[in-house]
């Protein structure tokens, strides 16, 4: 498993998007998290195929500090099930990867 992964989660709002962002941020579980959006969703909810504007939220983080960021995002979202999946960063710059481990170590959280 990488130790550097990109953490991908939708919402329904653009301000909630915002919220998990600087929540995630200043808890320093992610070192950055970016918002795209509105983007289109098609998905299975309830028996049905629905199609919603959604945000979706990039966050950087290591691979240790996951289960921290989903409890994080699970409080601040109005999903029953929202998506939080993590995919590897397979390669980055060493520079790059080094400030993600830093600024989200656990040593600094304050």
């Amino acid at each position: 498993m990488s130790d550097y992964i990109e953490i991908r989660v939708t919402t329904s709002h653009a301000d909630q998007a915002s919220k998990i962002c600087s929540a995630v941020v200043t808890k320093r579980l992610a070192a950055c998290a970016q918002v795209i959006g509105p983007i289109t969703s098609t998905y299975w909810w309830a028996g049905e195929v629905r199609q919603a504007e959604e945000w979706l939220v990039l966050m950087k983080t290591t691979a240790d500090r996951f289960e921290d960021l989903a409890t994080c995002v699970r409080e601040l979202h109005s999903y029953e099930v929202p998506e939080i999946v993590a995919v590897p960063i397979v390669l980055g710059t060493p520079d790059y990867l080094e400030w993600i481990r830093r600024e989200t170590a656990p040593e600094r959280d304050e």
